[in-house]
């Protein structure tokens, strides 16, 4: 069992709000830094050196032994030995010019190197950093979601506020009442419009964010507070604290069209895979549930395609990546602390990586084959990945609590982070991409075949 809602006192808050102070770096006295000059030994030239200060102290010591026969002498001397010179530490001439293997004729026929591509420069810290006092600190419930119109949804305590990443703004979209909040779960349908909306009380909200109205509510299907949910086109799926999954057909009035028994405890995190084919469920029991659609049943519960019982802590943070369909990506709680990757295809466990803390959100990249994983006890940093090698590309700090809660822009370049400090926090961690692909052909909305919803 992990560590699911925490108290912190505001005392407690105040002296964690910055607890990495930039240390001012004092230079020693001027003196202690000068460098000593240390003469290049192979660039001296010692019987240059002999000569002169043999010559000028003979001339000093018995000026009458000089003589103009001699002084030719001398001169000649130092012309054939180009002595003729005023420095005596000095550097040797340039090397030749180095001769052209290839001529430069033969090279514009030759195949042409590829060019090295530049490295990714990664901002350490965060762009912009936002209020979001009342976020409840709750490892199980999913609050933040990024939705395809560039519009984000938070939900802070029992109020859903909608922020336009594109204009700035901010609205708020609805206040539950204290018998039925706090909220518990936000997630935007694939149209970007519609939004999904978990209570505590059980029962779900779906809403028009255009119009600020409420289209209806799904009630009866759980019995307990519903903190995971994900769209699958018309289907949304919900995940409860009494381990049940549910889909939810919002197009009929009949909207429970399958049920998913696996879980024993709290459902934490719910994902489907792009193809819409396989759903992946973690929970509070340490299990992963492989589920595929092929095997639902309308009239008794589904049974899993995997049950996968490698992690030691509740499963929240899961991940389909977006460069292979079978490949998903789980992280682990406090007592875990893994990243596992796994194909869903056998159920095989591909690897495991130990992080050292407690694994709250995953995301992968869309440009890179890079995976962003946010963390709690006791760093509360985010980490950038590189896969398959696992090798840490950088690790982004500023939160003081633990980052409980990740969402992706629509261009999959910006993530926002939300954590128990009650701050909103935007990283640019996966940079942009290197060509703009053409938008797809925008998806059926899951509301477009019927002329209102029931």
């Amino acid at each position: 069992m992990d560590a699911g809602s925490v108290s912190i006192s505001s005392a407690t808050k105040s002296r964690s709000r910055f607890p990495l102070q930039d240390q001012m770096l004092y230079r020693k006295n001027s003196k202690d830094n000068l460098d000593r000059f240390i003469p290049n030994r192979s660039a001296m030239d010692f019987d240059y050196a002999h000569y002169m200060l043999t010559e000028s102290r003979k001339g000093k010591e018995n000026p009458a032994a000089s003589s103009p026969s001699r002084e030719a002498y001398q001169k000649r001397l130092a012309e054939t030995f180009n002595m003729n010179r005023t420095r005596i530490l000095a550097f040797k001439n340039k090397p030749p010019t180095p001769v052209e293997a290839i001529p430069s004729e033969f090279l514009s026929t030759a195949p042409q190197a590829k060019p090295v591509k530049p490295r990714r420069h990664i901002p350490q810290t965060s762009e912009r950093t936002l209020d979001a006092p009342d976020l409840v600190d709750d490892y199980y419930l999913n609050l933040l979601d990024w939705g395809s119109c560039n519009v984000l949804a938070i939900a802070l305590g029992h109020t859903v506020y909608l922020w336009d990443a594109t204009e700035g703004s901010t609205s708020e979209l609805v206040t539950i009442d204290e018998e039925n909040g706090p909220v518990t779960s936000v997630k935007w349908a694939p149209d970007g419009r519609h939004i999904s909306v978990g209570l505590n009380n059980s029962e779900v909200q779906l809403w028009d964010s255009t119009a600020n109205k409420m289209l209806r509510v799904l009630k009866g299907g759980h019995r307990s507070r519903v903190g995971a949910l994900d769209w699958n086109n018309h289907i949304l799926t919900t995940g409860g604290m009494d381990g049940l999954i549910i889909n939810n057909d919002v197009r009929v009035r009949a909207h429970i069209v399958e049920t998913y028994r696996g879980h024993h405890q709290e459902v934490c995190g719910l994902k489907w895979s792009a193809s819409g084919q396989q759903l992946a469920s973690g929970g509070n029991d340490n299990l992963l549930h492989i589920w595929d659609r092929s095997l639902a049943s309308s009239n008794a519960p589904t049974q899993w395609l995997h049950r996968l019982e490698d992690h030691t802590a509740a499963v929240k943070a899961i991940a389909w990546c977006p460069f292979q369909g079978n490949l998903l990506a789980s992280g682990g709680g406090g007592g875990d602390r893994c990243i596992k990757f796994w194909n869903t295809h056998t159920g095989a466990c591909l690897n495991s990586v130990d992080t050292g803390s407690q694994v709250c959100a995953l995301l992968w990249n869309k440009n890179e084959r890079e995976l962003l994983s946010s963390h709690g006890f006791t760093q509360n940093q985010l980490t950038l990945w590189k896969y398959p090698s696992m090798v840490k590309v950088a690790e982004l700090t500023g939160h003081t609590s633990r980052v409980l809660f990740m969402a992706q822009s629509p261009d999959g370049c910006t993530v926002a982070s939300a954590a128990g400090d009650e701050t909103l926090r935007f990283w640019n961690a996966f940079g942009a991409p290197e060509v703009v692909k053409q938008t797809p052909k925008a998806t059926p909305q899951p509301f477009a075949h019927v002329n209102h919803i029931r």
